[in-house]
């Protein structure tokens, strides 16, 4: 009797590419998903004029966007140090995905709200995971996160939202779906981004058991409290300003400086943000110390600028256009100050949950002041909202500069990274 053989299905392991590459890989994830939740703020000229939008209710839809990155950022900005990274970034990339079809396919205002809100959802749950998978891929010598992977993460990030605006704006003002097009690009990036995060080995593996689930708490790392009270108070200053520029560029371009163009509302927010990372790639090897001492002057001297731009006869669109520059040069130094402050100061394990915090913390500031100055263009002149605005930061950087350059930016002692393993 011949025996009958069977055979079973051989599960196959997807493929991995090197931490090297996977390092790069999820860099340009985390820029595309920052370049996909930018970009709308070149489009809502457009939006007003085709849906005849009042300027509150463009308020209300970036106050929903920044809602949705705040409540996503407190409810699964941690869950990578427990369930991995991969677990929680492409998720987000699918949900950011979602969104832009929501974009090409319902672009009415009920669309735009709820394309608005699962762009903030899914950029919260992936900012600090993308930054913490990051800093995990590419440990230094004893096993702490390198000086490259601090920069390379703010570099995805505010490179991401210097690039998206840019692009949407200018396929919006030479193309006849300004629409449309830009998120049929950025819905295809997303899905490479997918793609690219699934072949990445894992940055941490999963916690075994699974503790139970709770949203997160808003508390500075053991052991770093002082380091992380100042770095969050920067995080703050420096949203708040870039805040200003990609939520109400467009609105202060088309009404005291008479300039409707979605390009050059792109133009002045990749301006802004460009000049972030211009910075932060010329400063590779300066201290933290250094970069907030360098930052918060600059930020000053922006904000000086910005309010002239307003209150000069008529109103400057060249020094408006400088004052981006400036401010976004100030900010890209203390951001990166503060940040490399967070991922140093953590340890692997509570990581993603410090990284949560932090850009909390940055995107109240985003949130909270934007919305503010959306309701006083209603009640005010541009020239008094910007200036009000603008004293209102400086003295916050002036009350923040003594806690910001005392802080020590040495990592406790004992904090050294557990090295992790790739799958």
């Amino acid at each position: 009797m011949n025996s009958i053989a069977l055979t079973y299905p051989v599960t196959r392991r997807i493929p991995r590419l090197s931490r090297a590459a996977g390092f790069w890989a999820v860099a340009l994830s985390f820029l595309v998903l920052g370049a996909f939740a930018t970009a709308p703020s070149a489009l809502y000229g457009l939006y007003a004029q085709q849906q005849g939008l009042s300027p509150l209710t463009l308020t209300i839809i970036y106050a929903v966007y920044a809602v949705g990155i705040v409540a996503s950022l407190l409810l699964a900005g941690h869950v990578s140090d427990w369930y991995g990274r991969r677990a929680v970034l492409i998720p987000g990339l699918v949900l950011a995905a979602v969104a832009a079809v929501v974009f090409i396919v319902w672009q009415s205002l009920p669309g735009l709200i709820l394309a608005r809100v699962l762009t903030g959802v899914a950029l919260g749950a992936s900012v600090a995971t993308a930054t913490a998978f990051i800093a995990d891929l590419d440990p230094g010598p004893d096993g702490a996160p390198s000086r490259r992977s601090g920069i390379v993460a703010t570099i995805a990030n505010v490179g991401g939202l210097a690039v998206g605006p840019l692009i949407a704006g200018v396929l919006a003002q030479y193309t006849t779906d300004g629409l449309t097009l830009p998120y049929v690009l950025l819905l295809v990036a997303l899905l490479g981004s997918i793609a690219l995060v699934a072949w990445t080995p894992e940055g941490r593996q999963p916690v075994d058991p699974r503790p139970t689930y709770r949203p997160q708490r808003l508390r500075a790392p053991d052991g770093a409290r002082r380091e992380f009270i100042a770095a969050s108070t920067g995080a703050f200053l420096v949203f708040a300003v870039g805040g200003l520029f990609a939520g109400l560029a467009g609105r202060f371009l088309a009404g005291p400086l008479h300039h409707s163009s979605a390009a050059l509302t792109g133009l002045v927010i990749f301006l802004n943000f460009g000049a972030g990372v211009f910075v932060q790639t010329t400063t590779t090897r300066w201290s933290t110390r250094r970069l907030i001492a360098a930052g918060l002057p600059t930020m000053l001297i922006g904000l000086v600028v910005l309010v002239a731009s307003a209150w000069t006869s008529p109103p400057s669109l060249a020094l408006f256009l400088l004052a981006g520059v400036i401010v976004g040069a100030g900010s890209g130094a203390l951001l990166r100050g503060s940040l490399m402050t967070v991922v140093t100061a953590a340890g692997s394990g509570d990581r993603a949950g410090a990284l949560a915090t932090f850009f909390t913390a940055g995107y109240v500031g985003v949130s909270l002041p934007v919305i503010g100055l959306g309701l006083a263009f209603e009640a005010l002149s541009p020239k008094v909202t910007m200036l009000v605005f603008a004293t209102a930061v400086g003295a916050g950087i002036l009350a923040a500069a003594p806690v910001l350059l005392g802080a020590n930016t040495r990592a406790p002692r004992g904090r050294k990274r557990q090295a992790v393993a790739g799958s």
